[in-house]
């Protein structure tokens, strides 16, 4: 398994950083396996992996780059910077254009594990790459960006929270399957057989995606290194995103939005950031909700979870056959 040594200084200089290039890129590996996560991550493909698979019939050598360099085990390097804090997407993706070609060729050869395809010695890969990923952010994720940005920032908040009642170690115990808190200053970061890396003094970053089956590593060594990891908070379908009119009437399009939102358990701050409401306004959703016996709650670890009843259920299927008003 592959672990880093992380040292007191280390956590102390950990943060969570929401990256819009990442999002990108983690979006871009969905659109290349085409396996959903949950449903509305197949409601995405489906409505944009058919014009991804026309660009990629259209430029093989695209469709080859970005199978070496992100559809293995390891992601090339080049293609994965290591984040930096309020970075826009462009800003970000000029990163990557900027990247010297024999860089490019070296860290697609280490993800390919061997020689490249021929059709890969070539110096225009970093520009292939970036006018790849600047269609991919224009066309599939910008248009929704503000709602990712939303439920990235409830998964910040809520784990920043964690850390203040448990500790690093109970927020890196959980980030994502194969990561975990060794002990002695060890984290887990997968279940590959590489050698541990030393990082003390480094700056650790962690940036939470909202495509479910992803995550990576990527460093600049010897100073800051970035775990990317699956949100909790996942990207509602399109049926969780509008309220049945009738449902809104008789709750209120907000309220009813709050219960729609949880036929899966999420925390406070997660609906505060998929919902854009207020803390306040979701805690009082939430206690009439309570009181009718429609959600209920319960303790995972230090967080509180709600999720919808059975009565809760009964009334949102009810109310779903009678149109739609956005919550």
């Amino acid at each position: 398994m592959g672990w880093w040594e992380v040292n007191a200084d280390t956590l102390a200089r950990s943060r969570f950083v929401v990256s819009p290039l990442d999002e990108t890129l983690a979006c871009l590996k969905l659109l290349h396996a085409g396996v959903a996560g949950h449903p509305g991550e197949r409601a995405w493909l489906d409505t944009h992996r058919p014009a991804h698979l026309r660009r990629m019939a259209a430029d093989p050598v695209t469709a080859l780059l970005v199978d070496a360099g992100l559809g293995r085990g390891w992601n090339a390097d080049f293609l994965t910077p290591v984040p930096v804090e309020g970075l826009s997407f462009e800003e970000g993706v000029a990163r990557i254009r900027a990247a010297r070609p024999d860089e490019a060729r070296a860290g697609l050869a280490v993800a390919v594990g061997g020689p490249l395809p021929a059709a890969l010695d070539r110096d225009d890969l970093p520009e292939l790459a970036a006018a790849l990923l600047e269609e991919v952010w224009a066309e599939a994720v910008r248009p929704d960006w503000e709602r990712r940005r939303r439920v990235l920032e409830a998964d910040v908040v809520a784990r920043t929270a964690q850390v203040s009642r448990g500790g690093w170690a109970t927020v890196l115990d959980a980030l994502r399957p194969g990561t975990r808190w060794l002990g002695d200053n060890r984290l887990q970061i997968n279940l590959r057989p590489y050698p541990p890396r030393e990082l003390s003094g480094a700056e650790l970053l962690l940036v939470p995606i909202t495509p479910q089956r992803y995550g990576w590593v990527s460093w600049q060594e010897p100073e800051r290194y970035a775990l990317v990891y699956p949100c909790a908070g996942t990207l509602a379908d399109d049926g969780a995103r509008r309220v049945p009119a009738a449902l809104g009437a008789l709750l209120g399009p907000a309220r009813a939005g709050v219960l729609a939102l949880l036929g899966t358990p999420m925390s406070t701050s997660q609906l505060v950031g998929v919902t854009g409401q207020g803390l306040g306004s979701v805690g009082r959703h939430l206690r009439v909700l309570l009181d009718a016996g429609l959600v209920a709650r319960r303790r995972a670890g230090r967080s509180v979870l709600y999720s919808r009843t059975p009565a809760g259920e009964v009334l949102v299927e009810a109310g779903g056959g009678a149109g739609g008003e956005p919550d």
